[in-house]
Order: C-alpha cells, then sequence, then structure tokens
C-alpha cells in the first residue's frame, strides 16, 4: 500500500469538522418556524447533523442553544430596526423605515414569517423561564432602542418638545409585534406595509 492510498484509508472514516454557525443557522430556522416548546431535541439533532451528545457538548442545553439562536436572529434578521436608525436620517423617515422594513422581514417570503422576539416564548413553564426572560429584556431593548431614535429627533427638533416619546415609543413597539402575529396568521407583506403607514398617523405634529 502506498503512501497514499495509506493516508486515504486513515481519513475515509472522519466525519466533517463541526460548522457552529452553520449549525446555529438550522437551529434559528426551526426555532422560528415552531417556536421553543415545538421544537424537539430530535428536530435539531437532524436537522444539524449532529447527535443528542455533541449537541449538549456544543451548546451546554436547548435553553442555552434557543438564546443563541434569538442573539443570531436578532443580529441576521431582526436587524430591521438597526438599519433603519443607521445614518442621518430623519427622525420621521427612520421610524417609518423601520416599520416597513418588518413588513418585509416578517412577511417577505425568504424566511419564515413574524418575528422571533415579538412572539417567542410569551408563556413558558417554570423550568424555561430563563428563556422567557432573555425574550422579554430583547423586547424591552428594542422598545428603549426606539425611545434613543425618538428622543434624539427631539434634541434635534424634529418632535416636539411637549410630545409623550415613552408611550410613542411603546405604540411603535406594539405595532411591530401586532405585525409580528398577523405575519404568522398569513398577513401578506402589503396589508402589514399598509398597517405601518397608518401607524404613521400617530406622529406628533
Amino acid at each position: 500500500m502506498n503512501t497514499e492510498q495509506s493516508t486515504n484509508k486513515r481519513h475515509a472514516g472522519r466525519p466533517r469538522a463541526f460548522d457552529r454557525e452553520q449549525a446555529l443557522h438550522k437551529a434559528m430556522e426551526l426555532f422560528w418556524r415552531h417556536g421553543f416548546e415545538g421544537t424537539s431535541t430530535s428536530m435539531l439533532t437532524h436537522a444539524m447533523g449532529i447527535s443528542p451528545p455533541s449537541l449538549y457538548a456544543a451548546f451546554g442545553s436547548k435553553e442555552v442553544l434557543y438564546q443563541e439562536a434569538i442573539n443570531y436572529y436578532i443580529a441576521n434578521y431582526g436587524n430591521f430596526m438597526s438599519k433603519a436608525f443607521a445614518g442621518d436620517t430623519n427622525t420621521r423617515e427612520a421610524v417609518r423605515q423601520m416599520l416597513h422594513n418588518a413588513a418585509v422581514q416578517f412577511a417577505g417570503g425568504t424566511t419564515p414569517t413574524g418575528c422571533m422576539v415579538s412572539t417567542g416564548v410569551l408563556h413558558s413553564a417554570p423550568d424555561v423561564a430563563q428563556v422567557a426572560r432573555h425574550l422579554t429584556a430583547c423586547r424591552v431593548s428594542a422598545r428603549e432602542a426606539i425611545l434613543a431614535r425618538l428622543q434624539l429627533g427631539q434634541q434635534r427638533g424634529e418632535i416636539p418638545g411637549d410630545a409623550e416619546l415613552i408611550s410613542l415609543a411603546g405604540y411603535f413597539a406594539a405595532t411591530i409585534q401586532g405585525m409580528a402575529i398577523q405575519a404568522q396568521d398569513g398577513a401578506s407583506q402589503a396589508s402589514l406595509a399598509a398597517i405601518a403607514d397608518l401607524a404613521m398617523h400617530a406622529w406628533p405634529e
């Protein structure tokens, strides 16, 4: 047996290297479609192409994997807000763009419908309370980001000084959450965009 044959024999049964990001992406898609409790460990290991021991070795637990999947979603798919708020756009236009970006993301047809953060783990069993707290923190963070952008707009004179910004931020956050739910129920991108336009009528003049 020559050296090349010997090398091929040694490597023939070696599994491919574990691609953690690819596995995380597949887990995210499952959680996005089926939710935390609707996604079983067997579904995850099958989609990720790994064994249960490998899943736990890489991520620790299903709960930790879900939290990492949420963070991956925010960075790669739930960034419609940060994209709208980037740059020096007028605040009203930035908020309008945020809502329209959400309509595209939630019902654009290239990914699962809705939003992992807006509708994820609204109610949970006590043993997964940590997962629910993580989602709550994400939703609070999103509302605070909207508030911060409104406050900046008020400082720039783009929003009246007497406008109630906390309620306004809550209103736009609630609009996004409602759009996410309607997308899961089958609402089209066009109908969500119409909701986004109507929501802008709440803008203080």
